[in-house]
Formats: C-alpha cells, structure tokens, sequence
C-alpha cells in the first residue's frame, strides 16, 4: 500500500540501503544465478508464491549462515524449530544446511504460518518475529495487518526489505548494476550416489568417488563432520562434482 507515506518511506529506505551497499547487492545477484533455479521449483511444487526466495536472500545473503542465536542455512533455521519441521539435526547432519530440504521445510513452516494469520506478508513477518510475537502484537493492537502493526525495527523493516531485493534483483539494471552472465556464479552440476550405510571417513569417500574433501563439503555442507554413522540404514544422497565442473569458466 504505497499511498502511505509510512509504507512509501519504509521501502525508500531499504531500496537505498541495497542500492548502495554495492559490494553486498552485487554477491546477491551472482548468487541468485546459481541458487534460484533450484529454489525456485520447489516453492511452486509446495503452493508457495515466488517472492518468498527473496525471503531467503533477506535471512542469509544465500549462505550458509549461522547466527548469534544458532539459526542456520539459507533458511535460518533454529534446531528446535528445525526438527519440528523433520530436518535431521545432529552434531554429524544437519539437514538445515541442505538447501532443497531445507527450504521444503521453509515453505510448510511459511503454509502453516499463511493459515495462521491469513495473508503471506503476516506469514513473512511471522517468519522473522515468530507466531508467539506476532500473535501479541495482534492481541495488544486489535489489527492483524501486518502494514498497521507497529513493530519492533527488525521486524518492521523486514517485508519491506524483501521487497527491495526482489526489485533489484528482478531489474537490476535500473539499479545500475551492470553484470554481465557470464560474471555470475554458475548452477552446480553433480550426480548423486545414495548412499544407506556409515561413512567412516569422508576424504577416504571422496578419494573413491573421484573428487576431494574440499568437493564434498561444498556440495554437501549438511555433513558436519568428518564422517557420519548410520545405524538406522537411512538412504543420504550425496552430490559429487561433474568431472571438470571446478575447472569450468
């Protein structure tokens, strides 16, 4: 609603903010060349609205991140809030660094949320605040529109800066960055072996699959150590590079 001044000036100033952190805005778009594609059909897959992989590049730059407070991934999710919505989290996997299962649990935690509150901008918020919060502001100030709701600042700039990543990044040059394809990172390319037994070493895999260490941590950041026991038997897909994928330009 933009014939609010107050709204109009909110995303003004997180329009600048990413128009002119330059270094910042310009990772962002070279690595939505790379992640979105594979963001982006798992949202329409799940009934989530398109826009909500910027909601991504708001919590984690696209990285693995991980906060003060111990939310990890793309996602940014908590252990606990994880596990609620079945990611594997343990000192050897943690699923919240898995992109595609990460952000399957993403979008039933942003579906639970829209049913909740009834709008998916009162889900985003919701993503960044929590229900428990965002069920007090709506009992304290009798409104559950999340452009009437005041808001503590995090949470009050945080749909409106979605909102600018996703102007800029969808015309970046009208935001004069200029970067050309072939400057932005590439999609990764791998096959996949499954994988229903312990790793009790993982260079010693990587040696037998024909790539490194180094590979498999990057391609596979959900393994958190070195190897990883298996006693259930559960069946892990592990990417490994396409023969001559790090040396392409």
């Amino acid at each position: 609603p933009l014939h609010y001044y107050d709204v109009r000036e909110a995303l003004d100033r997180e329009l600048l903010v990413n128009t002119y952190w330059h270094s910042n805005t310009i990772l962002y778009i070279k690595r939505a060349h790379r992640f979105f594609p594979v963001i982006e059909p798992i949202l329409k897959e799940e009934g989530v609205p398109d826009d909500f992989k910027y909601l991504a590049v708001a919590e984690s730059g696209l990285t693995n991140a991980l906060s003060p407070s111990d939310a990890a991934g793309f996602w940014q999710f908590l252990k606990g809030t994880g596990k609620e919505y079945n990611l594997e989290v343990n000192d050897q996997v943690d699923e919240r660094y898995h992109l595609e299962k990460s952000t399957r649990a993403a979008c039933k935690y942003l579906k639970d949320s829209y049913t909740i509150f009834g709008s998916w901008a009162m889900a985003a918020a919701s993503y960044n605040t929590g229900r428990t919060n965002m069920n007090k502001h709506i009992g304290r100030q009798k409104s559950n529109d999340y452009y009437d709701l005041y808001l503590h600042e995090e949470t009050a700039r945080y749909l409106f800066r979605i909102a600018a990543i996703k102007l800029v990044l969808e015309n970046p040059e009208r935001y004069q960055f200029f970067i050309k394809d072939s400057e932005k990172y590439k999609p990764l390319k791998f096959t996949t072996i499954d994988v229903d037994s312990s790793i009790t070493d993982v260079a010693n895999f990587a040696e037998k699959n024909g790539t490194s260490y180094k590979m498999i941590k990057l391609f596979n950041p959900w393994l958190r150590d070195n190897y990883f026991n298996n006693p259930s038997k559960k069946v892990y897909s592990i990417k490994i590079p396409e023969k001559g994928f790090r040396e392409e330009i």
